[in-house]
């Protein structure tokens, strides 16, 4: 896949503590993103965060948190990122999702050596 100059960024604020089907939702998240054949996506894991309910989660050894906060970016077109949207939608009722145009500077794979 060739993916250079304009792209999309989607980013999804989610907990670590996030199900969908009994699955981490970061992880259900990604792997329909594969499936779907999107360009990449990367799971980020956050020492410390709030949302929208204000609640803290930490990562600090007094106040250990088991939900930490996690944040998934990915990058691709925009038509390919507008087709993953309903199916986000299918998976996330809370949380955070925003999008933003970006320039894409490389994207390549190592060729397979023979």
């Amino acid at each position: 896949m060739k993916l250079e100059g304009e792209g999309f960024l989607l980013r999804i604020y989610l907990g670590e503590q996030d199900k969908y089907n009994h699955v981490p939702l970061y992880e259900a998240i990604v792997l329909k993103a594969r499936e779907m054949g999107l360009a990449g996506a990367t799971v980020l894991r956050g020492p410390m965060g709030f949302g929208a309910n204000s609640h803290l989660h930490t990562a600090k050894i007094l106040r250990l948190s088991e939900d930490l906060p996690v944040l998934i970016e990915i990058v691709d077109k925009e038509e390919r990122i507008n087709a993953f949207l309903p199916e986000l939608d299918k998976m996330e009722s809370d949380g955070l999702i925003t999008l933003e145009k970006v320039r894409v500077i490389k994207y390549r794979a190592k060729a397979d050596k023979p």
